[in-house]
């Protein structure tokens, strides 16, 4: 019976070496009035398969019709390049947009929030006409291999401001609960999973060089090779 489950364990951890990543998209909603610059986060559902009961910002894999979703405005020239040049082989404008639609997608079926102007009757999956350009395209992680779910996400920031978000205006929803704005710069006493308190230091980093997080910047890929976590700029 022991060599048998050994057996199982090890076919799942050679299946999960071997699983291509999904890609997916995250949003860091910043909130600066008031002089202190807060992220939005939430806690995912309990029945979550992967990083349950822990407090990440909104978003989720991309989804097949992501690329048709309508947009008002689209992504900074600069963005939209780092986009597509961020893997092993170049994305098309369509696949890099959708990674940025994704993300605006999840944001307001998470939390609410429409980036963008209000589209009726709806057209696309999302109420609104989707506002990319004040997206800055922030970080990229790979789940590392022995996770029951992988993927390939694209973390981006905007500011509720430019965005012209009221930050007082979200909501829980079934994925994500208990939403709650979060001083970038305070310690924070939410359980958090390792490479969201990455990309936290980060964007402390980025906003300690430049306010404004510029979208002209270098972009860090986070990865795993050997069991050993691998940080390049893209």
């Amino acid at each position: 019976m022991t060599l048998e489950r050994d057996t199982g364990d090890e076919v799942k951890r050679q299946r999960s070496a071997t699983m291509r990543p999904r890609d997916a998209a995250s949003v860091m909603l910043l909130d600066r009035i008031g002089g202190r610059v807060r992220v939005l986060m939430g806690r995912r559902h309990s029945a979550h398969a992967f990083m349950p009961d822990l407090y990440v910002f909104p978003g989720g894999r991309r989804d097949t019709g992501d690329h048709r979703i309508g947009f008002g405005s689209d992504l900074h020239p600069s963005v939209l390049r780092a986009l597509k040049g961020s893997g092993t082989r170049e994305l098309t404008d369509a696949r890099a947009r959708a990674l940025a639609l994704a993300a605006v997608r999840e944001l307001y079926e998470e939390a609410g929030i429409a980036i963008g102007a209000p589209h009726s009757p709806p057209a696309s999956p999302v109420p609104f006409l989707p506002d990319l350009a004040n997206l800055r395209y922030m970080a990229r992680a790979i789940t590392p291999p022995g996770n029951t779910r992988r993927f390939d996400t694209r973390f981006f920031a905007v500011f509720t401001d430019e965005a012209e978000i009221d930050p007082t205006q979200f909501l829980d929803s079934r994925e994500l609960q208990d939403l709650q704005w979060i001083d970038v710069d305070a310690t924070p006493s939410l359980r958090i999973p390792d490479i969201t308190a990455v990309i936290l230091a980060d964007l402390r980093s980025g906003l300690k060089a430049d306010p404004s997080l510029p979208c002209e910047r270098p972009v860090p890929l986070y990865t795993t090779h050997r069991g050993r976590f691998v940080r390049t700029l893209l």
